[in-house]
């Protein structure tokens, strides 16, 4: 009989031995699962995370190109015009060196006038503006200073000649107006 008891508590054991490492492994199983359901998590959390930085990425790409479209299309003349300025000049330059008063270049004098106002108008269509800054205070940004003279006229710092007009298109400048800028005439010894 105590073999038997003996034999009994020995199966009593095993069997214990087993629930034990059954619960032991559920345990682990159990741990285990919740530290895959932690890993998954975080990379479900990585990955909606890498989503919304593509998606921002991709809005400013687009952003970006949209920016870069515009100003193709709002400067694309820039350089065309910035030729076609040369031949506003020489345009210019007949019309001054023609005099008014001859009755033999009168006719090619009014139709200098006439071309070259349908110039400036066309070049306005297109957004290219000139700048003629006759009278107005020194401005860097916009007018190239070329000489200073005393006047008694005018404040210092302000345009008192204007030997080339400057233009700009869409607020953008293309070539700076060249200027004589005033300043105060020197005090009487």
């Amino acid at each position: 009989m105590t073999d038997e008891k003996n034999l009994d508590e020995q199966t009593s054991d095993v069997e214990a031995d087993q629930q034990n490492a059954e619960t032991e492994a559920q345990v682990d199983a159990v741990q285990s699962d919740e530290e895959r359901i932690a890993q998954l998590e975080d990379q479900l959390a990585k990955a909606q995370e890498d989503a919304l930085r593509a998606a921002a990425e991709m809005q400013n790409i687009r952003r970006r190109a949209e920016q870069d479209i515009q100003k193709a299309h709002k400067f694309a003349l820039e350089k065309f015009a910035m030729d076609l300025l040369a031949v506003l000049d020489s345009l210019e330059r007949g019309i001054e060196v023609s005099s008014p008063d001859d009755e033999n270049i009168r006719p090619m004098r009014e139709g200098m006038e006439l071309t070259y106002k349908l110039f400036l108008d066309t070049l306005k269509r297109f957004q290219v503006v000139r700048i003629d800054p006759q009278g107005e205070p020194f401005n860097p940004e916009e007018h190239q200073a070329m000489a200073m003279e005393e006047s008694a006229e005018l404040e210092p710092n302000s345009v008192l000649k204007v030997f080339q007009c400057g233009y700009s298109i869409n607020g953008r400048l293309l070539r700076p107006a060249m200027v004589v800028v005033s300043k105060a005439p020197a005090a009487a010894e």
